[in-house]
């Protein structure tokens, strides 16, 4: 074999690791198969762009929006986001493009990823470099995107179903918009929501997660379970429990009332193959998760769900 043959093999095998790694790092984990797949989506109104307020369950409040047909007008003191991928998007064309830009044109000119930048040699030091970078970066997304989920201490404490009905007004902006009574009968809607969805997302059922979500959210799920379906995968969520639960925010806005509720709730979560061998997840524990779910009806109707946020 040719010295010349040979240095083209060896830099298609770099660029093709290097391809791998980053796949690595972007492509959606099977972890995040579940519905809304961890992340923050959909709208609040005048709120959207608005941390809701921490709660005993949620108490580091929620993760910017990193989807939303809403405008994106921003409060003062919360991450700017646009109306696609917020956080991330940022990123990717800052720090991150500026890795991948100088790693693949040191590949194209035949200096390695970084070329001699790290000072390694060599195709294993190569693939040192490589795991590095998508250690860091998976970090640094996580960082960025308040993705993170801390672990919450005490027993089961459920929304509070006695005594006078909770009341809060909306904050973050200069005028709060009216507030709303929230009462034991919104909890148990909010509660049946929960179920109703994630029953209806473990059954591929588009129909039913019509009835519990708004047209926006029905979008966002569809693209996941077509996601779902073209990797030949498929995710079940059941058992859901809801562990704790407090309201964040209630108000109306536009002839509409929105209950922002921070949740806590254990599921089993468990994704399978074409042929039902399991690829993620056990079917024998629960797995936990704290997120802020945003209802919305009109005044009179049910409340079916807007938005998901997760907590910080």
């Amino acid at each position: 074999m040719s010295k010349q043959t040979r240095n083209v093999l060896r830099h298609s095998s770099t660029l093709l690791a290097a391809l791998v790694a980053l796949a690595v790092v972007f492509a959606p984990g099977l972890a995040d198969a579940r519905l809304g797949g961890g992340g923050s989506f959909g709208s609040r109104g005048g709120m959207t762009w608005s941390a809701p307020p921490a709660t005993r369950t949620a108490p580091n409040s929620g993760a910017a929006m990193q989807r939303s047909i809403t405008p994106n007008n921003p409060s003062p003191g919360f991450g700017a986001g646009g109306a696609g991928f917020g956080p991330r998007s940022g990123f990717m064309s800052g720090l991150l493009g500026g890795l991948i830009g100088a790693g693949i044109g040191g590949l194209l000119l035949g200096h390695g990823f970084f070329g001699g930048m790290l000072g390694f040699g060599g195709f294993l030091g190569f693939l040192l470099q490589i795991f590095l970078i998508v250690v860091v970066v998976r970090w640094l997304i996580r960082m960025f995107s308040g993705g993170s989920r801390p672990a919450f201490a005490g027993g089961p404490n459920v929304f509070a179903r006695n005594g006078a009905p909770a009341t809060m007004g909306g904050g973050g902006g200069s005028a709060a918009p009216p507030p709303i009574q929230i009462g034991p009968q919104d909890y148990q809607a909010f509660e049946q929501v929960l179920r109703d969805t994630q029953a209806a997302w473990s059954r591929h059922d588009l129909n039913a997660l019509s009835a519990t979500t708004t047209p926006e959210m029905l979008s966002y799920f569809s693209e996941q379970l077509s996601e779902q379906t073209s990797q030949g995968v498929r995710n079940e969520v059941s058992d859901v429990r809801l562990l704790q639960g407090d309201l964040a925010q209630a108000w109306s806005e536009g002839g509409r009332e929105y209950a922002t509720v921070a949740m806590r709730f254990s599921m089993i979560d468990v994704t399978r193959d074409r042929t039902g061998r399991i690829v993620d997840g056990s079917p024998d524990e629960h797995v936990t998760a704290t997120e802020l779910w945003t209802f919305i009806r009109s005044p009179g109707s049910r409340w079916i769900l807007s938005a998901i946020q997760q907590a910080r």
